[in-house]
């Protein structure tokens, strides 16, 4: 079906507001770029969840809403919400109907995580080979392809352990890629957790596309209750990842290894900080902007 585009350029102060009138007015999702970015190449994209603030001074918001919203009544309704928001800064385009998870597909080729695990498109049959690891995937509309550096991150850092027996947790879960890649890699059991139902729809789906639905639960923040992990992994945003760690180490055992990313590089200093008391032995990997930050959780088995 094809959609209707609204954009708004706005401060970042203003973005919290801005976001819940949107999806008070009923916007199918809501995506951030930066504003000031000289290319297009430049603007960095991603999906914060209500009042959490972007990276950027200056930010280009663009919701979608179904095709046949009415844009006079749209505009008339978030004027009411928004009265300081010119008419001129709005900005309507319909968005052609298009199957973005084919188009995803047909561009993303299979990629090498560590050492053996390997992420390929659900298009593409990976070879027999009991020496490498395959996660068939198939994103939908959340987040997590491997494609990102963040994800990358935490891909090659499950690869370097032994998960052979453990549990696992995966915070921010997207598309369950983290999950499925421990559960692949050996782990007995894991739990994935985001803030996003379609989130959770889209790691069930992948789950049973890898044959391990059987092993994964998911769960809503506010749903979940399970026992502290062997393994512990969140990959989100700094401001959330700052705000949930007393969280996170109530989630890892005494020991237990746990890698956090979506931190922007010049961030981590804070987080290290942090984390450091509740977690130890903490190492910092870089990849592009990003960073990831690992160690284990004090105390002992």
């Amino acid at each position: 079906m094809p959609w209707l585009e609204l954009s708004l350029t706005i401060r970042s102060e203003q973005q919290p507001r801005v976001e819940e009138a949107l999806d008070d007015l009923g916007a199918l999702s809501i995506t951030m770029q930066d504003a000031d970015a000289e290319t297009p190449d430049e603007q960095a994209i991603f999906e914060p969840g209500v009042g959490e603030l972007p990276l950027w001074p200056t930010i280009t918001l663009n919701a979608l809403f179904d095709a046949d919203t009415d844009r006079r009544g749209l505009g008339e309704a978030l004027g009411d919400l928004l009265p300081w928001l010119e008419p001129d800064h709005m900005q309507f385009r319909d968005v052609a109907d298009e199957d973005w998870e084919r188009a995803w597909m047909d561009q993303f080729k299979p990629m090498v995580f560590g050492r053996r695990l390997w992420i390929y498109p659900w298009n593409i049959e990976p070879p027999v080979d009991d020496d490498i690891v395959v996660v068939r995937l198939d994103p939908g509309l959340a987040f997590g392809s491997g494609t990102h550096p963040t994800t990358a991150l935490c891909l090659a850092w499950l690869d370097g352990l032994d998960l052979h027996g453990k549990t696992v947790v995966d915070y921010g879960c997207g598309s369950g890629i983290l999950a499925i890649a421990a559960l692949k890699l050996g782990a007995a059991s894991a739990v994935g957790v985001d803030n996003d139902p379609q989130a959770l729809t889209a790691s069930t789906d992948n789950a049973e596309r890898n044959q391990v639905a059987d092993r994964l639960a998911v769960f809503l923040p506010e749903e979940v209750d399970v026992e502290p992990a062997d393994v512990f992994v969140a990959n989100i945003l700094a401001g959330p990842l700052g705000e949930l760690a007393p969280t996170f180490a109530a989630a890892a055992k005494p020991g237990a290894p746990f890698a956090i990313s979506g931190i922007l590089q010049g961030q981590e200093e804070e987080l290290l900080a942090r984390y450091a008391e509740w977690f130890e032995d903490l190492e910092v990997a870089i990849q592009e902007d990003w960073v990831r930050i690992s160690g284990r959780r004090t105390g002992k088995h």
